[in-house]
């Protein structure tokens, strides 16, 4: 029945196989569950209810993810559009959170438009192909740094922005190990590697004392205290309106940048770059956007970490239903699951990063006119910590470059029209 469902045979995958892609996806991005319920919190929305409507949120978006796209791509509220909400809405603009919340619900009705008329479709299908692998290797070179940062590896100096951090503590230590674990484990095979390893450091990390047993099971919070608290009163001013468009213009380009990297990965893309079934895909995350902020949480997107799945082998939309079916299942193991430490994911998100700057041996270094976009988005993606940035960067570098260069013919007009809106943006949006 899931073969035929998933067509799983069709993929050269098991169900097996996907399962323990699911899983290896979930444990990577699992922390979101705690972060962002934690981050909302500071906007004055109830932490428990946010837990139990992040949990939620992110099930329906795998779900539908999952069953109607049959994409191994996993989603849940976004990194970055909950810091929007909170720092920049709520606490910068003075906004209630449950305005807020109706600015989500609103550019999320904008995108699921924009997808049913497939002009976010068409937006990702112009992409030239260097630009598509300059995306998947920005980000792997993003995902590289937030591993690095997040073990403690390299940390904030005043004067020279990063430098190394304590390399001999606990936490960098076991990231470290944990990286090369999965080096050895993949290198012999073994599909759940990154699994593996993960286990491995929280185990060891428990035995060290250093992370805190904290029980198993747990009854869910009640949802009641953000559920259907929408409020649109503040919806047509027009500095709601820009925030409206900046939730939007942000979870595009960052859905659009991670669904690229995710379908190249995993060989989903033709020779062109091109998706099948990408008018779905896009719509699960303006589905889960819209039912996320009903149920009172931020924008909810879909995330790089799917690679992780991708990586040991995960190929249909049976990984993200079993993402889904664990993010559900956290509800209840919310103490279980927070003894994972962040060290424990850092060495599978620094491995990710390896694989997702394979990428860039596809590139022709020879035309420089190739070259430099690609170096943009290499480069910018993790030092303006933004996908979406990066992404913006590399069309006007690619359009300029082009033109400059006398290869005017090589930028369609879709390039040219996105181009002149990242210019607008940074000139009058940023």
């Amino acid at each position: 029945m899931l073969d035929a469902l998933f067509k799983i045979s069709d993929h050269n995958s098991t169900v097996r196989r996907e399962c323990i892609a699911g899983l290896t996806t979930f444990i990577t991005m699992v922390y979101i569950v705690f972060v962002n319920p934690a981050m909302l919190a500071e906007a004055g929305m109830d932490q428990g209810a946010a837990f139990v409507a992040t949990c939620i949120a992110a099930a329906i978006g795998c779900f539908i993810m999952g069953f109607w796209a049959n994409y191994p791509l996993a989603l849940a509220p976004g990194m970055g559009l909950n810091a929007f909400f909170t720092y920049g809405v709520v606490l910068g603009m003075g906004y209630t959170w449950q305005a807020a919340l109706g600015a989500v619900f609103m550019s999320g009705c904008i995108f699921l438009f924009l997808s049913l008329f497939k002009v976010r479709e068409w937006i990702i299908n112009a992409i030239p192909l260097v630009l598509k692998q300059a995306i998947a290797t920005g980000i792997g070179a993003f995902l590289a740094l937030i591993a690095l940062k997040n073990a403690g590896i390299i940390v904030a100096s005043p004067a020279t922005l990063v430098q190394l951090g304590d390399i001999t503590a606990a936490g960098p230590l076991l990231a470290i190990f944990s990286f090369f674990v999965i080096a050895a484990l993949l290198y012999r095979d073994f599909k759940s590697g990154v699994l593996i390893s993960i286990l491995l450091v929280t185990v060891i990390a428990l035995s060290l004392g250093l992370v805190e047993y904290q029980g198993v099971i747990s009854m869910p919070p009640s949802i009641a205290p953000t559920f259907m608290q929408l409020d649109f009163s503040a919806a047509f001013e027009l500095s709601m309106l820009s925030v409206i468009f900046a939730l939007l213009f942000v979870d595009l380009f960052d859905t659009s940048g991670t669904l690229v990297a995710v379908t190249q990965k995993a060989g989903l893309a033709d020779e062109q770059g091109n998706m099948p079934r990408l008018g779905r895909a896009l719509s699960a995350d303006s589905a889960a956007t819209i039912a996320g902020s009903v149920l009172g949480t931020s924008t909810t997107t879909s995330y790089i970490e799917s690679v992780a799945g991708v990586s040991v082998g995960g190929r249909t939309g049976l990984t993200a239903v079993v993402v889904g079916m664990c993010f559900l299942l956290m509800m209840f193991f919310a103490p279980l699951a927070k003894m994972v430490p962040a060290y424990a994911t850092a060495g599978a998100i620094l491995y990710v990063s390896v694989l997702m700057l394979q990428n860039l041996k596809f590139v022709n270094w020879d035309d420089m006119t190739d070259a430099i976009p690609v170096s943009v988005v290499l480069l910018m993606t993790p030092l303006t910590f933004s996908i979406a940035h990066g992404i913006a960067l590399g069309f006007i570098s690619y359009t300029v470059v082009k033109v400059l260069c006398g290869k005017r013919e090589q930028v369609s007009i879709s390039v040219w029209i996105l181009a002149a809106m990242f210019v607008i943006k940074f000139a009058f949006l940023s």
